[in-house]
């Protein structure tokens, strides 16, 4: 084990070694973004009440908006996940008649938000907006496909750019500006949304940077860095954006309501922070990948494939062992080591689901944490990791455990 675990360390030094610079070009975009919106300490404090003039508020979202590219954002303690975040974009730019064309099944929450699979209360499907599903390649997709399936009530086009619960890529910018390109030259009307959950700063540039109208994600990802107690956030074009901000709070008012109940420092912190956190989850991802491949598992991405999320897979094949590596995440982290998790009906999903995330804030995933849904062939999602060390020997004990109790 200490040879691979060594060969592991290396292939990851050797990515680390690679992704500092396009870190380091992240966090020059931030540090510009922060210097040219003139924050200062004033833009930390709290607001009561309905939070008109919010200065705090007003400027986190003026700072979010140039560093991913956009024209506007709407950053908001009020959103309670990054599929809050999704809705409200998805609510506020979509009327009765408007159909969504969804490239790949959405993620198991969103499914519940569109009513694929059943008309759920206040699901899109209820207020008459359709819904239809393509499968693409996500490593090469098929632009051509896609703009066939264009239809005439077609309003959004809508990309998830991390792989979620299913075993395929994340989506590379590079391929979501063939994609924006191809539907804007076929139909200029339809918008392009992107659910940007996990991939925030792992490349250097965002999908607003490459023609997506939209895009939005959660703060207890990648952006929230570990810092940020909650919150979500869109970035694109002003109106989709006001729009969006006209479901979160009331038509007539929208951006201009919602109070910063919490201090606004940590937001602001957060996104400093962001590419260099990135950076060590990426870091890793790239270390487990390296060790559970040599330990037999197929773990996707492979350890020297490019990425566009900090998500790694790995498959189990049996659910004992998969149910056994969250154990150990949980037990080698540094909040409730002792709670041992299990398989639950979480709400919105429709297998049982057992997730390990012992972080700083509840729920984080930028923060070390795997999750499952309890269905063959029984894949294990691990994503986060504040610092690489973490990862390193969380995983490593986990599997010296799981080697002691038979289960590798």
């Amino acid at each position: 084990m200490k040879t691979k675990i060594a060969a592991a360390r290396k292939i990851m030094q050797e990515y680390a070694a690679w992704g500092e610079t396009r870190a380091e070009n992240n966090f020059l975009r931030v540090l510009d973004a922060f210097r040219e919106q003139r924050v200062s300490a004033q833009h930390f404090s709290p607001s009561t009440g309905y939070g008109y003039n919010d200065a705090g508020r007003d400027k986190l979202e003026q700072v979010y908006a140039q560093v991913f590219g956009g024209e506007a954002a709407l950053v908001r303690q009020q959103i309670v996940s990054g599929s809050h975040a999704i809705a409200l974009a998805l609510f506020g730019n979509l009327l009765p008649g408007d159909e969504l064309l969804c490239c790949g099944m959405p993620y198991d929450t969103l499914q519940t938000v569109i009513g694929i699979k059943k008309n759920t209360p206040g699901c899109l499907r209820e207020l008459s907006v359709s819904c239809r599903v393509i499968d693409i390649d996500f490593a090469d997709p098929d632009c051509q496909k896609i703009v066939d399936a264009l239809g005439p009530k077609t309003k959004m086009v809508a990309l998830q750019r991390s792989c979620g619960y299913a075993l395929r890529p994340a989506l590379t910018v590079a391929n979501i500006e063939k994609i924006a390109a191809a539907v804007k030259a076929a139909r200029p009307d339809v918008l392009l949304f992107v659910d940007n959950c996990y991939g925030e700063m792992v490349e250097e540039r965002e999908p607003t940077m490459a023609g997506a109208d939209i895009i939005a994600g959660s703060l207890i990802k990648n952006p929230g860095a570990g810092v940020a107690p909650g919150g979500g956030y869109l970035v694109g074009k002003q109106e989709c954006i006001e729009r969006a901000a006209c479901r979160l709070t009331i038509p007539g008012a929208g951006s201009e309501l919602g109070a910063s109940l919490c201090d606004n420092r940590p937001f602001f912190q957060a996104l400093f922070l962001t590419p260099q956190i990135v950076l060590e989850a990426l870091c890793g991802a790239v270390f487990c990948a390296a060790l559970l491949s040599q330990l037999g598992f197929a773990v996707y991405p492979a350890a020297d494939a490019e990425r566009a999320d900090i998500i790694q897979i790995a498959e189990f094949g049996r659910a004992e062992p998969l149910i056994a590596f969250c154990q150990g995440i949980q037990k080698y982290s540094p909040v409730d080591s002792f709670v041992q998790p299990t398989p639950w009906p979480m709400p919105g999903y429709d297998n049982d689901i057992i997730m390990a995330s012992g972080g700083f804030v509840a729920g984080s995933s930028i923060e070390l944490s795997a999750d499952a849904p309890l269905r063959p062939p029984y894949l294990l999602f691990i994503q986060g990791g504040l610092n690489r060390w973490h990862t390193i020997h969380a995983v490593c004990r986990t599997l010296e455990d799981m080697r002691r109790e038979n289960l590798l």
